[in-house]
């Protein structure tokens, strides 16, 4: 279940940020709902994730998930660009995230 929980909070997570980004600093009523009707689930699970896991491992999975993901939602959703630099950012993001999955004794599998 500790995986479902994270996966939950990293998805409500993405959904927050986007909907504050469509908020428009508050302005709109709906995205703003959203965002924080979105935060709320995003501790609560995040809160569940982390009676299983380590608190440092669980924010970089989250973190480094929620990165990745939300600059697709930049790219497809907002048309913002990401340069070159940026790309190979998150790329090293993900690996960092596929290291601690695959390697770290830290969480057991």
């Amino acid at each position: 279940m500790k995986w479902v929980y994270l996966i939950i909070a990293v998805i409500a997570e993405v959904t927050a940020t986007s909907a504050l980004k469509a908020s428009e600093g508050f302005t709109k009523f709906t995205p703003s709902l959203i965002a924080f009707v979105g935060y709320m689930f995003v501790l609560y699970f995040l809160a569940l994730t982390l009676k299983y896991i380590s608190v440092g491992v669980a924010y970089a999975i989250w973190a480094g998930i929620g990165i990745v993901l939300l600059a697709l939602v930049g790219y497809f959703q907002y048309n913002q660009k990401l340069d070159t630099a940026a790309i190979i950012g998150i790329a090293l993001i993900t690996a960092g995230v596929i290291v601690i999955n695959v390697f770290s004794n830290t969480i057991s599998h």
